[in-house]
C-alpha cells in the first residue's frame, strides 16, 4: 500500500471543503433566484441580487490652499451585509482617468445614504469638472454618477 505524501491528504480535504462551500453558495443563490423571482427584471426589497448598483446621490469639492481638492460624496446602496455592499468611489477626469479613490471597508446596512470624504486629490489645472462614480462588491462600478464643477483658486 502506498502512503500519500505527508500533508497532501489534509490539503485535499481543505480543497474539497472549500469547493463544497462554494457549490453550496452557488446552489443557494440559484435557489433564491428561482424562488424569489430574481430572474425577472423587477426590483426587489433585499438580498444579494436585489441590492442593485451603488448610486452617487450628492458630491461636493473644495479646493485646499495647496491646490489639491477635498471631496465629500454621498452614496446610496441597499447594502446586504459583507457579501454585497458599496465598497468604493472614484473621482474621474473627463477622459475616464481615475484621479482619486475612496475605498469603503465595511457595509453600511443601517446608514443609508452615507457620506464619506477624500482629501488631497491632485487634479490638473486644465480640468474644470470631474465625475464621481461608486461601486459595490457584486456589480462593481456603475450606478448613477454625479458631475462636480471644481471651484477655482481662492
Amino acid at each position: 500500500m502506498t502512503r500519500p505524501i505527508k500533508g497532501t491528504d489534509r490539503t485535499d480535504r481543505r480543497r474539497t471543503r472549500l469547493q463544497s462551500r462554494q457549490q453550496s453558495r452557488m446552489f443557494g443563490t440559484i435557489i433564491a433566484a428561482l424562488v424569489g423571482g430574481i430572474i425577472s427584471a423587477s426590483p426587489g426589497p433585499s438580498g444579494l441580487a436585489w441590492a442593485g448598483e451603488a448610486d452617487v446621490v450628492k458630491a461636493t469639492a473644495t479646493r485646499s490652499g495647496d491646490g489639491t481638492y477635498r471631496f465629500s460624496v454621498t452614496v446610496r446602496h441597499d447594502d446586504a451585509g459583507w457579501e454585497h455592499y458599496a465598497n468604493i468611489w472614484h473621482v474621474l477626469a473627463p477622459d475616464g482617468t481615475v484621479l482619486g479613490e475612496r475605498v469603503l471597508l465595511h457595509p453600511h446596512d443601517h446608514e443609508q445614504p452615507f457620506t464619506r470624504g477624500l482629501s488631497g486629490v491632485a487634479i490638473p489645472d486644465d480640468i474644470s469638472e470631474v465625475t464621481i462614480r461608486a461601486g459595490d462588491l457584486v456589480h462593481e462600478l456603475g450606478g448613477k454618477t454625479v458631475t462636480v464643477t471644481l471651484p477655482g483658486p481662492s
